[in-house]
């Protein structure tokens, strides 16, 4: 039953305003107010049709959703079905769509959509006819998913609660750790905000650009306080490669980290919406990387939150406004980005399969921020494109039940595929790497080569495990990936101060640790005849960790961390082992290690090694 103070839709005795009728959304007057809470959250003359009532609502600011549409978190949720559900139907053009409520409020003050899959669609529809008959059709909005014998599932979304019962809308730790980084980086937050979004931003597009500076300027109150917390903490990685920060003194890091990831976890607690999903994804592609098992849990947190507001759906066809179609695809590439490589380097699987989503690949048309951001934006699209690719690499190598009947994918012949695609400034990154002044190039190169050296040393294994191992081609192979490896060696030596301060994601760092684990193990499997010393993998791993060590001392870059602390070691006692010593009764070579607790710290433990760096 509704209160006294409510306005429904469509009532004879208590009309609806003329801007509500035209959207054909619910009319609701609040005591001691002249506007109705949709015409204040738009921003229109709240007028009645019997000009006995009149006001004039105060405009608001465009949010990071789009900039000529309310933000989720500005908008009054819109009252649904009375069985509390909401459809989302492909039946409106984009046009009608900016002037209409969206049905689906992703910032909600109290409520979040969750996602209810193909299986209940059903049900509901049956049970919103019912109700929509018994009441005549009063305050019922029902709106189809999907016409008759589409393929795409149907889905619905139905409110939940965000805060926990008993939780105060007032208790907010995350934004008493928000201000303690405020503190610590004044005067010159809004320039880490200008440095974010010019520097990782167009490479990885998380947030809407132009209508973010919009809301940051003018209403920063209503951003969430664990987005700005991460914003601020991801900002730092370039204090020191930006002109005018560089000659300033650089708060401490971690600490400003561990207050983000305070926030994170207390807004994942409290209110978690897809703002707590950003924030994850902000501390997840974080630098330093000094977690595997933190990034692994906020991810999964991340991902989940994904799931139950349904951006693993192509919102194309929705009627809800352009913008926020494309905010929702931008956080799901982003998922996806983070999940499938660090898969590759952290040696788990990916948490998403791709028969659980239909999110198209990005294409310019979904990226608001094209037309200033074309070159960054060309090679997140490429970086998109290549991560499908090492999808399927993925589940080649986590694959554990083997179907002996299925014809084995020619992963080499996807990612020949996909290069011979490219054109223009994005081929010669990837054929010469050249070109890689443009912003993300360095990354999308080392993401290309670590991708290629998985294949060499997947047909590697393959040769090892035949049952009739041919030599020759075992030792092409081998060959082959150590080319590869070495691609990895050269790119890394001729990067200057500019890539070095360029957009990387952060598992690059365990893609230089995986090359010089494959070189030494080429030195010890195939090249230890003339000793170790003389070891032509092994001498390019020394020269690839003095590259490393020249940018960590020079550029202070911390992608270089990892490698160096697992491996520096490791290989300096390579190369001073003494050469093997031919055995006169056998005339075999025995080699000569100082003592066997070496053998155990060849490869120590990545784990031991990010509680020391």
């Amino acid at each position: 039953m509704e209160s006294g103070d409510e306005r429904p839709y469509r009532s004879h005795t208590k009309p609806a305003c003329l801007p509500c009728r035209r959207r054909k959304s619910r009319c609701k007057i609040e005591p001691h107010t002249e506007a109705c809470l949709m015409c204040r959250a738009h921003g229109t003359d709240c007028t009645f049709p019997n000009g006995r009532a009149k006001a004039t609502s105060h405009k608001r600011h465009s949010t990071e959703t789009a900039p000529r549409v309310p933000h989720p978190a500005l908008r009054t949720p819109m009252a649904g079905p009375s069985n509390g559900l909401l459809a989302v139907s492909p039946h409106f053009s984009n046009s009608q769509s900016q002037n209409l409520d969206t049905p689906l409020s992703l910032e909600a003050d109290d409520d979040n959509p969750h996602i209810l899959g193909p299986a209940v669609t059903g049900d509901n529809h049956v049970l919103a006819d019912y109700l929509s008959n018994i009441s005549g059709g009063q305050g019922i909005r029902e709106i189809r998913p999907v016409e008759p014998g589409s393929s795409s599932s149907p889905v619905i979304f139905t409110k939940v609660q965000k805060r926990p019962l008993g939780l105060t809308v007032n208790s907010s730790p995350a934004m008493k750790n928000l201000e303690t980084i405020e503190k610590l980086i004044e005067p010159w937050g809004p320039h880490l905000i200008e440095l974010y979004l010019k520097k990782v931003n167009p490479c990885l597009p998380l947030l809407d650009e132009t209508s973010f500076r919009a809301q940051y300027m003018n209403t920063k109150h209503r951003i969430s306080p664990a987005l700005l917390a991460n914003l601020y903490a991801q900002s730092l990685t370039y204090w020191r490669h930006d002109p005018i920060l560089s000659r300033e003194r650089c708060p401490d890091s971690r600490f400003v980290w561990n207050l983000a990831i305070e926030a994170s976890y207390s807004e994942l607690h409290a209110s978690a919406g897809i703002s707590t999903i950003k924030s994850l994804l902000l501390d997840v592609g974080g630098r330093p990387t000094t977690s595997m098992t933190g990034n692994g849990v906020r991810l999964s947190s991340a991902l989940s939150l994904c799931h139950s507001l349904g951006l693993n759906r192509n919102p194309l066809p929705w009627d809800i406004p352009q913008a926020e179609k494309h905010l929702r695809m931008k956080v799901w590439w982003s998922v996806l980005i983070h999940d499938r490589w660090s898969s590759l380097t952290y040696g788990t699987p990916p948490h998403i399969r791709r028969s659980q989503y239909d999110v198209p690949l990005p294409i310019p048309e979904y990226l608001s921020d094209w037309e200033y951001n074309r070159a960054a934006n060309s090679v997140f699209i490429e970086l998109m494109n290549l991560t499908d690719v090492l999808d399927h690499c993925l589940e080649h190598v986590y694959n554990i039940r083997i179907e002996s009947q299925n014809p084995t994918r020619n992963l080499e012949l996807d990612l020949n595929k996909w290069v011979d695609s490219l054109t223009g400034e994005i081929r010669k990154i990837i054929i010469r790497g050249s070109n890689l002044d443009i912003p993300g190039a360095s990354n999308l190169r080392l993401a290309y080569l670590a991708t290629r050296l998985l294949l060499r040393r997947i047909d590697l294994d393959r040769e090892r495990q035949a049952q009739d191992p041919n030599p020759e081609a075992m030792a092409n192979r081998t060959m082959e990936a150590r080319r590869t490896a070495e691609d990895i060696v050269v790119l890394v030596q001729e990067l200057g101060e500019a890539q070095l301060g360029d957009f990387w994601l952060p598992v690059a760092a365990f893609t230089f640790s995986s090359t010089v684990t494959f070189l030494i193990r080429c030195a010890l499997e195939t090249e230890q005849g003339a000793g170790l010393t003389e070891s032509g993998s092994l001498r390019m791993a020394s020269d690839f960790l003095d590259s490393l060590r020249s940018h960590q001392r020079n550029s202070e870059w911390d992608l270089a961390d990892i490698c160096l602390a697992q491996h520096s070691e490791v290989v300096e006692r390579l190369l001073n082992s003494s050469p093997p010593v031919i055995n006169s009764e056998t005339n075999a070579e025995q080699h000569f290690f100082h003592d066997m607790a070496f053998v155990d710290d060849m490869f120590p433990s990545i784990w031991d090694t990010l509680q020391s760096i």
